[in-house]
């Protein structure tokens, strides 16, 4: 099984096998439900976890509400004719 199938939950639409032609042998039904024992509780672990992210950020969340004639800053950067230790092109943002 691959990443892309334990994450969204269906196969992906690749053109490329993932195994050779003479390696397809009969699965075991006792296999099958492991793996997706083991497919279900990678799902669950993900929501743990992704709960837990959200949980921390929204603490620190504030919604921002502006009036009229309200100054705010607004931080910007140039993107062309920046020279930042006379590199053209690596360094410059």
């Amino acid at each position: 099984m691959d990443l892309f199938e334990t994450l969204y939950g269906r196969r992906s639409r690749s053109l490329i096998g993932w195994f050779e032609v003479c390696e397809v042998a009969v699965i075991g039904l006792e296999l099958v439900h492991e793996a997706m024992e083991k497919v279900w509780l990678i799902r669950e672990r993900f929501k743990m976890a992704k709960s837990r992210q959200k949980s921390y950020v929204d603490v620190k969340r504030r919604e921002l509400e502006f009036d009229v004639d309200d100054w705010v800053y607004l931080k910007i950067s140039p993107i062309k004719g920046v020279m930042r230790f006379r590199k053209k092109r690596k360094f410059s943002p």
